[in-house]
């Protein structure tokens, strides 16, 4: 995956508020009015991060009249992971030749 995509994904772990919705999400599907009440956060900052939660993939959501429910992305966090494990695994590689 490219650079670009993998930051994405990381720049939608690396928030305290993004963190609490998504430990939220894991109970399963949530209205929009849902996450308001339990973060206690203006609509306009929830807006802001489930933007960057769905510009990650990691989360999905769906319009139901006028209100957005949202979801974990089997398929988002799966790729999530893969990045993590990608990223964090030692290939072996060439010694460094400066030090």
């Amino acid at each position: 995956m490219d650079e670009r995509r993998t930051a994405l994904v990381f720049k939608a772990l690396c928030d305290e508020n993004r963190i609490r919705i998504l430990k939220l999400l894991c109970g399963g599907e949530k209205c929009a009015c849902k996450l308001l009440e339990e973060l206690n956060i203006s609509q306009s900052t929830l807006s802001h991060h489930m933007k960057i939660l769905c510009d990650s993939g990691i989360v999905a959501s769906r319009k139901e009249g006028t209100w957005m429910h949202y979801s974990i992305s089997s398929d988002g966090a799966q790729t999530a992971k893969e990045l993590l494990t990608e990223l964090t695994t030692v290939t072996g590689g060439e010694e460094c030749i400066c030090c």
